[in-house]
């Protein structure tokens, strides 16, 4: 079960294992919103109710070193496509490259990192670009942000929790392509 994170202004910022809301919430860093009705945290002395959302009490701070390195962040930073052949990827099917391979010297950063479809980090394997005979469509660097994908990676979709439907939705309104 999922736990859906809420901003001190109640946006949706990430969706958490449950395990990970607990423990924030033990922290004193949140608050819970929403619960399952049908879902328990259970101890030796404690029962609780699994968290449906919850809400930081305050608002995140960013940390000098600007966009934190991550799988996600580089999927967002390469615009979900794969940089060798410029094909969507979904984020099931998207692998982590090395430009230069970590067996050449290469290292695991903003500078050295792409995201790739199977066929194409197959194609590559443990070579250059150039020795593969393949183009990066752009060169990898370190974003100073990312683009606002925030409609993309929370609409509210089927399976979801009913609890996560009302924030969901609201960030679809706001924040969704209006027609003209």
């Amino acid at each position: 079960m999922e736990t859906l994170v809420l901003s001190q202004s109640y946006e949706p910022v990430a969706r958490i294992s449950w395990q990970r809301a607990v423990m924030l919430i033990f922290q004193g860093k949140v608050e819970v919103v929403e619960e399952y009705e049908d879902r328990f945290v259970r101890s030796v002395t404690v029962e609780i109710r699994m968290p449906s959302v919850i809400r930081f009490f305050r608002g995140q701070r960013k940390g000098p070193k600007g966009v934190k390195f991550s799988r996600e962040n580089v999927y967002m930073r390469d615009h979900c496509r794969c940089q060798y052949c410029g094909l969507k990827v979904s984020r099931a099917e998207a692998t982590y490259d090395h430009v230069i391979p970590r067996a050449q010297g290469g290292r695991t950063s903003w500078e050295n990192v792409v995201i790739a479809c199977v066929p194409c980090n197959q194609k590559k394997g443990n070579r250059t670009p150039e020795h593969a005979k393949m183009a990066l469509r752009c060169a990898p660097v370190k974003p100073k942000k990312l683009p606002d994908v925030l409609h993309l990676s929370f609409i509210f979709e089927k399976g979801m929790p009913m609890s996560w439907a009302k924030f969901l939705r609201d960030v679809t309104y706001w924040h969704g392509e209006l027609q003209t």
